[in-house]
């Protein structure tokens, strides 16, 4: 077959059949990819003229190879390359759309969603160690055909020296709701080819937290009990705590303690100085109550011995020591109602 090339032109009526769709019939047919219940569509033959080159086969041939960079070839999407991080096919802040494999789609999303992801993003930003940060609905170029963002993800703080731009997610997680099964593992399977690490994904409705098996290419359920560890976190972030409100307050403010947090800190030395203080008043009751019966066992001592002097009866000093020496206010009690009638310190001492 003789090549076309660039020639003289020549004039030609070209007879077209053009779709008339402002009053369709019913039917069923495919328009722009996608099946539609609308109606059979009008074809209406209109002429029109254009010009063409007519073939020259003096002249060289054009050159069909697709457009870039000179001496760069096209590559197949996963077998190279991949593009920046920024080179985005929908416009960032702009477009509510996202496209996932040539697909393009709409992310918005109802409470069930929406709350979680807040949750998320709140216990991920407590949690991330020092040199990370945490974002939402941050938007990355996966791949050639892929352009979209995650719920919540974590990635290393500054520019990639490699690239000049923001480093890639180390973790990722998604907030499943009402996606489809078939889509959430399409991103997982795209981002884990890119280089996110770490990929998670929180089943609302089945209340159960998953990471992403590249090996298995399936999602492993953990167990409500597990931790999540990693670099990207200053403390063991709870599965639980993904999963309960009262549970992610407790893990967010070990995160903060974890992290030195001012302000905790400063609560911590507040509720330690207000401990010591009620300590020593504790203590200095405590002292002062010892003090009264010290006080009053000393009294009720003294008083048994100035009745037995009083009466003239005598006391010897080993007797005298045993009164002076005893703490029992309930036996130097029954000593004193004793010596107002005995007739000698050894009646009064006697235990039967």
């Amino acid at each position: 077959m003789a090549d076309w090339v660039a020639g003289e032109t020549e004039q030609f009526d070209v007879d077209v059949d053009v779709l008339w769709d402002k009053e369709p019939r019913p039917g069923n047919y495919i328009r722009n990819g996608c099946r539609s219940l609308l109606k059979e569509p009008d074809f209406l033959p209109i002429r029109f003229s254009v010009t063409m080159s007519a073939m020259d086969e003096r002249r060289p041939p054009y050159n069909l190879k697709a457009p870039g960079s000179p001496g760069v070839s096209l590559r197949l999407p996963g077998r190279g390359p991949f593009p920046r991080l920024d080179d985005h096919l929908v416009q960032p802040e702009v477009t509510r759309e996202e496209i996932i494999g040539g697909v393009r789609v709409a992310m918005p999303a109802d409470p069930p969603h929406a709350t979680q992801q807040s949750e998320l993003d709140y216990l991920l930003r407590a949690h991330a160690a020092p040199g990370y940060r945490v974002a939402v609905e941050l938007l990355t170029r996966h791949d050639q055909e892929s352009d979209f963002a995650t719920d919540v993800c974590v990635f290393k703080d500054g520019l990639d020296p490699a690239t000049g731009i923001r480093y890639l997610e180390e973790l990722a997680f998604e907030v499943v709701s009402e996606q489809s099964e078939r889509l959430v593992k399409e991103k997982a399977v795209r981002m884990h080819r890119r280089g996110v690490r770490r990929i998670f994904s929180i089943l609302v409705k089945g209340h159960c937290v998953c990471e992403w098996s590249p090996e298995s290419q399936t999602w492993r359920p953990l167990e409500a009990t597990a931790q999540i560890e990693d670099p990207c976190l200053v403390a063991s972030l709870a599965v639980e705590a993904l999963l309960d409100a009262a549970m992610a307050d407790n893990a967010v403010v070990e995160a903060l303690a974890a992290k030195g947090n001012p302000a905790i800190r400063r609560r911590e030395a507040e509720a330690e100085a207000k401990g010591e203080a009620r300590g020593r008043v504790e203590g200095r009751v405590e002292g002062l109550a010892e003090g009264r019966a010290g006080g009053m066992v000393e009294m009720a001592a003294e008083d048994v011995l100035k009745i037995l002097e009083t009466r003239g009866i005598a006391v010897s000093a080993t007797q005298r020591q045993e009164i002076l020496r005893c703490r029992d206010l309930d036996r130097l009690d029954r000593w004193f109602r004793r010596a107002v009638l005995a007739s000698s310190t050894d009646e009064i001492l006697a235990e039967t």
